[in-house]
C-alpha cells in the first residue's frame, strides 16, 4: 500500500535495558510496513550514547542521537520529532517489542487527511508469566498498557497512549511538542499524561482533527517484577492524580478530566461489581481486584488533590509556547 513515511522514534535511557532497546529496533526493522527511520534518543547518559552508537554505526535506517532538551521523557520525543523526516512520527517504548503489522495499522489511519493521531493496543508481559490475580484490567495503564475500558477496534478518542502513538508531522506544527515538566524522568517518580496534554492541546488548536486508536496496531511491553506488587500500584496511581492535576492546570479540568469522569463513573464502577461478584462466587483474586480498584480511586484522587494545591501555589512549570520554541528543524 502507498502511505506516509513514518520515523520511529525510541527514547532510552539506561543500559539496564540494553536488550530490551535491541529488541525494539528489531521489530520496527522487520515491520510489513517499513519505516522510513528508526530514531534512537539517549537522554542523558553518554556511556549509552556510545555504546548504541556503535551498535548501529552500520546499520542503515537507524540513527542514535542525545536528548537536545532536559532530562526526561518529554524533551527526548521533542529531540526526535525535530530529527526526524517522516509524514507521521511513531513513538515505541524502549521496553516493548511491536507486532508486524503496527506500522501498517497506523498508515492505514492516516487515509483520512483529518487525522492527527493514531494510537494502538498495548498488551503486557507480565515478569511473573501471568497477570497477577489481584490486578485489575481496569488499571492496566499502570503498567503502561491498554486498559479495560477504552473503545474497540478503530475508534475516535479524546487522547493516544504515547508509548504506542503515532501523530502527523502537522500535529506538531499546530499545537507545539510534549511538554517538560510533566511526565517520566528516568526512574523518578512515574508521573505520565505528557500525551494526554499534548493530545488536548492539540484538539483545542485544531477542533476539527480526528485522532484514533487502532487495536490492531499491536505492541508487546514488558512489565518487570517490582512492577507487579501492589506497592508500585499504589505509587503509580499516586502518580497519576499528580499528573492529571498539571493536565487540568494546562488545558483546564473540563477537557483535561473529560475522558476521566467516564472512566471513574462507568468503568470503575462496573470493574468493582465485577470482582465483589467473583469474591462471593470463590473465585481468585475478585476481592483482591475490588480492593485495589478503590485503592487505585483514592490514591489517584489524593495525588489530584495535592498536584492541584502545588500547581495553584506554584503556577503550571510547562507552556505550549515553550515547548514549540524546542522545535528545530529536520534535516
Amino acid at each position: 500500500m502507498r502511505g506516509p513515511g513514518i520515523s520511529v522514534v525510541i527514547c532510552v535511557y539506561t543500559e539496564d535495558r540494553w536488550e530490551d532497546i535491541l529488541a525494539a529496533v528489531r521489530s520496527v526493522r522487520a515491520q510489513s510496513y517499513p519505516a522510513l527511520e528508526t530514531l534512537l534518543v539517549v537522554d542523558h547518559n553518554p556511556a549509552l550514547l556510545d555504546r548504541l552508537t556503535r551498535a548501529y554505526e552500520e546499520t542503515g535506517g537507524v540513527r542514535v542521537l542525545p536528548n537536545a532538551g532536559p532530562r526526561g521523557l518529554s524533551a527526548g520525543r521533542n529531540t526526535g520529532v525535530s530529527a526526524s523526516r517522516g509524514e507521521v512520527i511513531a513513538f515505541l517504548d524502549d521496553d516493548a517489542v511491536a507486532e508486524l503489522g503496527w506500522l501498517r495499522s497506523f498508515a492505514e489511519g492516516y487515509t483520512d487527511p483529518r487525522v492527527l493521531a493514531v494510537g494502538g493496543r498495548t498488551v503486557p508481559v507480565w515478569a511473573s508469566g501471568r497477570r497477577p490475580a489481584w490486578f485489575p484490567e481496569e488499571f492496566d495503564w499502570v503498567v503502561g498498557c491498554t486498559y479495560k475500558g477504552l473503545p474497540p477496534g478503530r475508534a475516535r478518542v479524546r487522547n493516544v497512549l504515547g508509548g504506542n502513538a503515532s501523530f502527523r508531522r502537522a500535529a506538531f506544527e499546530a499545537a507545539g511538542g510534549f511538554a517538560t515538566g510533566i511526565g517520566r524522568d528516568g526512574d523518578r517518580r512515574p508521573l505520565g499524561c505528557e500525551e494526554t496534554e499534548l493530545c488536548i492541546r492539540l484538539s483545542l488548536a485544531c477542533p476539527d482533527a480526528v485522532l484514533l486508536i487502532d487495536d490492531r496496531a499491536v505492541i508487546h511491553h514488558r512489565v518487570p517484577e517490582p512492577r507487579e506488587r501492589f506497592g508500585y500500584f499504589r505509587t503509580r496511581t499516586y502518580a497519576e492524580g499528580l499528573s492529571k492535576a498539571l493536565v487540568a492546570r494546562s488545558v483546564g479540568a473540563a477537557k483535561g478530566l473529560e475522558s476521566e469522569r467516564r472512566y471513574a463513573t462507568r468503568v470503575l464502577p462496573a470493574g468493582f461489581a465485577r470482582g465483589l461478584r467473583d469474591a462471593l462466587l470463590g473465585r481468585p483474586g475478585g476481592a483482591g481486584r475490588a480492593a485495589a480498584i478503590v485503592t487505585g480511586i483514592l490514591t489517584a484522587a489524593g495525588g489530584y488533590a495535592v498536584g492541584s494545591v502545588r500547581a495553584r501555589r506554584s503556577g503550571s512549570p510547562f507552556s505550549g509556547a515553550a515547548v514549540r520554541e524546542t522545535q528545530g528543524q529536520r534535516p
